[in-house]
């Protein structure tokens, strides 16, 4: 069946999945598809041991660095982005590129980001440019030259706003997402090149990363720095992603760690209250995202490997390997089944997680490490445990709780009204 055709640059289908008997990636499902070669692309395992039985598809089309990738349509669609200057389109089921966007960049696009309807996306290249796409019709519908590298580059999940990091001024730029106008430049924003930047589901945040070391909250209404945290990793911080609720931001570094930081709006606190997810990755940390439970965060690596963490146990469900080369962005579908990766190594893989609770692998790795089930004292939710650590005594409360949990760390309860926040909160007015 063919679920999409085009008409030039135009979309004449609408972008809806027909209901298929099968996920396409179940396990010990076979795949009669053909590959670009014309021979059918065998059922993969993960990490090339039969025991793990993670299998994956590998998307092939790209012929240089894969910089970005992301799930879309209801997770029936894949968009990547590439150093080989093309933006593309994927089906999800047969790993099919359906699509590449024309008069795409001059340069390596460096990040795509898509609005949470789809509808939108937002490019960015080493060609000093960002470009809104129409994604219905595969047109642009703004163009921006900036004087700088944009290293990063996100769009409001509501498509109001368009956020980028640049190399030169250390500093972040908010644009109009419906006409390109810029909306606020904010120079010296960190000390160094910014690296990464994301909006809160809100809208009305950003987070953003620099080499630095440092994170920082910027409020697009206020036009104000409300958090910023000082020494947030050792080394240069690469990637950051906020939960659902706003309430939490992940941070993922070169010093081969994440954090997981409490930065509710309404008690921010200065230098932030934060869980360490180590031992994860041997090798620097490029990317991170939550599930959009906020249940499951995945990770990619340049140690060629995707972990996947359950964030309220705090501990390391699985890795998935296979990747040659570095991995530089990773997603998670919504339905918290599939994990895409974009790689160095020119492909993007599609992993189905679903039933890796079964695994024989992982359930020896977790009954070796004494893993546990309990019930957070404090709301109530069940969360699985991997072993004790008198240190941080989490027995009783999920890491969530744990964070928001001032006692934890020592400080005192946060003021509920952001008015009374000065002490606590770096403002300035830019």
């Amino acid at each position: 069946m063919a679920w999409h055709s085009f008409t030039g640059t135009v979309w004449t289908n609408k972008f809806a999945r027909p209901r298929g008997p099968c996920d396409p990636l179940a396990l010990g499902e076979a795949d009669d598809k053909l590959t670009e070669a014309g021979k059918p692309e065998e059922l993969r395992w993960g990490d090339h041991e039969r025991q793990s039985k993670i299998p994956y598809k590998v998307l092939r089309g790209h012929n240089h660095v894969v910089s970005s990738c992301h799930f879309c349509f209801e997770d029936t669609m894949i968009l990547s982005g590439s150093y080989d200057k093309t933006v593309k389109i994927w089906d999800a089921a047969t790993g099919v590129n359906i699509h590449d966007f024309e008069n795409s960049h001059r340069g390596p696009i460096s990040e795509c980001s898509l609005t949470s309807d789809s509808q939108r996306v937002v490019t960015s290249s080493y060609d000093k440019t960002i470009k809104v796409w129409d994604m219905e019709r595969g047109q642009v519908l703004w163009s921006l030259d900036q004087e700088n590298i944009i290293l990063s580059c996100k769009i409001s999940n509501d498509g109001r706003f368009v956020v980028c990091g640049l190399d030169v001024e250390n500093s972040i730029c908010v644009i109009d997402g419906k006409n390109g106008k810029t909306i606020s430049y904010i120079k010296d924003h960190h000390d160094r090149p910014i690296t990464t930047c994301n909006f809160n589901f809100d809208n009305v945040r950003v987070a953003s990363g620099s080499s630095d070391n440092t994170v920082k909250i910027w409020d697009v209404s206020a036009q104000a720095t409300l958090v910023k945290i000082q020494e947030a990793h050792s080394n240069i911080v690469a990637d950051c992603c906020f939960t659902f609720s706003g309430h939490f931001l992940c941070t993922a570094s070169w010093d081969k760690t994440l954090k997981i930081w409490d930065v509710n709006a309404g008690g921010f606190r200065k230098e932030g209250a934060c869980v360490t997810l180590m031992e994860g990755h041997t090798g620097s940390v490029s990317s991170c995202l939550f599930s959009r439970d906020a249940s499951l965060i995945v990770s990619g690596s340049y140690d060629k490997t995707i972990t996947v963490w359950d964030v309220a146990g705090g501990y390391k469900k699985c890795i998935l390997k296979g990747h040659e080369d570095w991995v530089m962005d990773v997603a998670i579908s919504n339905n918290r089944k599939w994990v895409v990766s974009a790689s160095k190594d020119t492909t993007v893989r599609l992993w189905n997680i679903e039933k890796t609770d079964q695994i024989p692998m992982l359930i020896k790795y977790r009954k070796s490490n004494d893993l546990q089930i309990f019930q957070c004292e404090q709301c109530d939710k069940l969360f699985s445990l991997v072993k004790f650590d008198e240190e941080l005594e989490p027995g009783s409360k999920c890491l969530f709780c744990q964070l928001a949990s001032p006692s934890r760390y020592g400080l005192p309860p946060s003021p509920g009204d952001c008015k009374d926040k000065k002490v606590e909160m770096e403002e300035s007015k830019m």
